[in-house]
């Protein structure tokens, strides 16, 4: 998730807004202001409902932002980097770059969310009552604290993405001693949360109840959705576990200078060698820029003798980088948002030494199989509590690997 606006740094992470949070923004505003609070509470003029409802729109941004720093800041002491947050459409994006190594971690990450939101509803119906006199706006915060229990005990729904998904899967991590396996039937039961949801929403939309429905529709959907990327993703960490950017990368790629031509380019190497991306280096082998195919197929025909490959590159600011022994994992999603879904691997001095293409990504997850590794290590008495269970022996198979992942909240 893009931020579109970027608010400013706590702890550390970087808070921004994408453009579709305007829309709950805009809903909140309208529906309070000449809706509920009209209804609820009559007699005051239009500027007082309206500027009561902007405020309860920016405190109940403000409510989603602290439920996403707990995690974040959880995580970061459970030594997981976190390095954006984002508010959106259907709520708020934690991006963590890693995943909980213990399900103790797990859990603790998870639950601290809702328990924030509970603590939220406690401070608002506290000044609900403070602010009696004043019964406009004590509906204000008698209604935000209303929407922040339903935002907790929504989000404790024991299936993923939902932080109860999370819940869910560290209780099955510690149970069955095995992150792969229950981060799937977590992802799971979120799927099928996600398919009652939208057959509810259906319900609704028939009976004439309209607009609610579509809303569950719309939840229903995402959920559904980000349930089976959960479940991509999680297998995909167990494949690639271990393996290293220097592993995969292809080594000494192909280059071009800046100052050489599109069309220089293309008879000297496009048409002769079946490559799809070429980075630009200067004299020195720092890396000036990425040149793709479909860069180059850009170019008029005309304009490819005075068009130089630096007009055209991907700036190397926007280019995703590495180092050799980074862990694979950590710049797949970094490729992920690049704008030609490569990167580059760069040397101690800054020079280009390797480049990651879609290809070497796909031969490493084929050949990743052949790796033994261990990512979860999980002794027995580990920090959760759960009834300890019978683990079954480990078996010679590739355990649960790494990846990054965005914990959403609706």
């Amino acid at each position: 998730m893009r931020s579109s606006f970027r608010l400013g740094r706590v702890g550390g992470v970087v808070v921004g807004l994408n453009i579709s949070v305007l829309v709950i923004v805009v809903i909140l505003v309208a529906g309070l202001s000449f809706g509920q609070f009209p209804l609820a509470f009559p007699g005051y003029p239009v500027v007082a409902y309206v500027l009561v409802g902007v405020g309860t729109a920016v405190l109940f941004l403000a409510s989603l932002l602290a439920h996403e720093l707990a995690h974040a800041l959880v995580a970061q002491r459970n030594g997981i980097e976190v390095p954006r947050i984002t508010l959106w459409l259907l709520g708020g994006v934690a991006e963590l770059r890693s995943e909980p190594r213990t399900p103790g971690a797990d859990l603790r990450i998870a639950v601290v969310g809702p328990v924030t939101s509970f603590v939220c509803a406690v401070v608002f119906a506290a000044l609900a009552l403070v602010s009696g006199a004043v019964p406009l706006v004590a509906g204000m915060f008698g209604y935000l604290a209303a929407v922040n229990v339903l935002l907790a005990v929504f989000n404790l729904v024991p299936a993923a993405p939902l932080d109860g998904g999370r819940v869910l899967r560290a209780a099955l991590w510690s149970r069955w001693g095995d992150r792969v396996r229950a981060a799937v039937a977590a992802a799971r039961a979120g799927r099928v949360f996600g398919y009652v949801l939208i057959a509810l929403g259906f319900l609704q939309v028939v009976s004439g109840l309209g607009f609610q429905g579509l809303w569950l529709v719309l939840i229903g959907l995402f959920l559904v959705n980000a349930a089976s990327a959960e479940e991509q993703q999680a297998q995909l960490g167990a494949t690639l576990h271990g393996v290293t950017v220097g592993e995969v990368m292809s080594a000494r790629p192909v280059t071009a200078s800046p100052d050489e031509t599109v069309a220089g380019l293309i008879d000297r190497l496009v048409l002769s060698r079946r490559l799809s991306t070429y980075p630009l280096v200067a004299a020195d082998g720092s890396f000036l820029g990425l040149v793709t195919l479909n860069r180059l197929r850009q170019v008029r025909p005309e304009a490819r003798e005075t068009t130089r490959l630096a007009d055209i590159a991907c700036p190397p600011d926007q280019v995703p980088k590495a180092v050799p022994d980074e862990p694979l994992l950590g710049l797949l999603p970094r490729m992920n948002g690049g704008a030609d879904g490569r990167a580059v691997v760069l040397g101690p001095s800054g020079q280009l030494v390797g480049l990651l293409t879609p290809s070497d990504i796909s031969r490493a997850i084929q050949t990743a199989g052949l790796h033994h590794h261990d990512p979860y290590p999980h002794p027995r008495g580990a920090d959760l509590a759960v009834p300890p269970q019978r683990r079954p022996e480990p078996e010679p198979e590739p355990k649960p690997g790494e990846r990054e992942h965005r914990r959403t909240e609706v």
